[in-house]
């Protein structure tokens, strides 16, 4: 298998979202590689009304099913996000590392897959498996999870490997996640005239420099729940940030509109229903300013993951890679809530990021060591 090549022929294909185009492209070219390992595949479309509207959405499922024996789901994604200012879907490899968008969240995560399945396809697995390769993880895919749950029967008591993960450790808890937009109202006049009117932005600064005094608060929490060495972080830290500001049509018109739009990630020790109360709080104690509120991502905690199937896992990354742990991501996504709270299952994660390969940023890399010792760790844990 040469896998490096792989590799770069899946990074090649802009699978960028929004739009999310070319996601079938990417799915056919994984589902031959999958095959040749034992594993019965399909394409499965998705309805659009369970992607929010969005049509052309669909997921890679496999299994080489052995009934009886505990059931483990392996679970990636192909959709990368955007980029620019750089040749983001031309890979090249330098010093034992490839760049390009997608090679380490996570690209790299479902080659390394592919090579633990290829060191052991002539061989009987420990488990009951099935594998999920989705879309719009970097969007929201709640709603395709849902769905494609009908493929994966019987997912009650399930172990769920994300792909989507550090590499290092064992990743056994996310941060939640409350994403809002708070629009405040003024009234638009002359510049020359703003007396009369009410200037929406400079209403919103004072909003935001309370959201700051609150954020400094947020940000003295901690978790009981370690973080990755490589976050800088000794445990999971709470966040809140104000990532968007919107307002204003033209120098000389006293704005009547302005929305801010914060990011709030919470420990697993918080709730969604509690941060929603603080901000909302913030906002009640501004009686001369109009607010409205709309939401956007909403993911809830979950504890963190626990048990032999973590320990053992935890146990071959030492053996393969010299460090391991169990530690909280700082990022969120979909599955765990579903996998906890409605499959009774439980969700942990290795996969190859590591803080330095700048996901989301300019020159994303994965180190090809780090996809070869994951394939490692997913052969042995299938087969010893």
């Amino acid at each position: 298998m040469d896998y490096v090549k792989m590799l770069a022929e899946l990074v090649a294909i802009d699978t960028t979202v929004p739009p999310g185009n070319n996601y079938r492209k990417a799915l056919e070219y994984l589902v031959p590689h999958f095959e040749d390992t034992g594993f019965n595949t399909e394409l499965v479309d998705i309805p659009p009304e369970f992607c929010e509207g969005r049509p052309g959405r669909l997921a890679l499922i496999g299994h080489r099913r052995l009934p009886g024996k505990p059931r483990l789901i392996f679970y990636g994604h192909v959709d990368v996000v955007p980029a620019q200012g750089w040749p983001a879907f031309e890979p090249r490899v330098e010093e034992g590392k490839m760049f390009g968008r997608g090679s380490a969240d996570m690209k790299g995560g479902i080659i390394g897959l592919l090579i633990g399945f290829e060191k052991i396809k002539n061989s009987q697995f420990k488990y009951d498996v099935s594998v999920m390769i989705t879309t719009d993880e970097e969007l929201s895919q709640s709603g395709q999870i849902r769905f494609l749950r009908r493929y994966l029967e019987p997912v009650k008591d399930s172990i769920v490997w994300s792909l989507d993960s550090n590499t290092g450790g064992v990743a056994v808890a996310g941060l939640g996640a409350l994403q809002m937009e708070i629009k405040i109202a003024g009234k638009s006049v002359h510049s020359g005239l703003s007396h009369l009117g009410v200037n929406a932005i400079e209403q919103a600064v004072r909003v935001m420099n309370s959201l700051l005094e609150l954020k400094s608060k947020v940000t003295s929490k901690k978790s009981a729940v370690p973080a990755h060495p490589d976050t800088g972080l000794k445990f999971m830290e709470p966040r809140l940030n104000i990532n968007m500001v919107h307002g204003g049509l033209k120098a000389n018109i006293v704005p009547d509109e302005c929305t801010i739009t914060i990011d709030r990630r919470l420990i697993p020790e918080e709730s969604l229903e509690e941060a929603d109360k603080e901000i909302r709080d913030l906002l009640n104690q501004f009686k001369d300013i109009r607010w409205e509120i709309s939401y956007g991502l909403r993911v809830p905690t979950v504890p963190p993951a626990s048990g032999p199937a973590v320990e053992r896992l935890e146990k071959l990354i030492k053996e393969v890679m010299g460090t391991t742990g169990q530690f909280g991501e700082m990022g969120s996504g979909d599955m765990g809530i579903i996998v906890h709270d409605e499959w009774k299952g439980q969700d942990f994660g290795l996969g190859v990021i590591r803080t330095e390969c700048n996901i989301h940023g300019k020159d994303e890399f994965v180190y090809l060591k780090d996809v070869e010792d994951l394939g490692e760790i997913v052969a042995r844990y299938l087969s010893e």
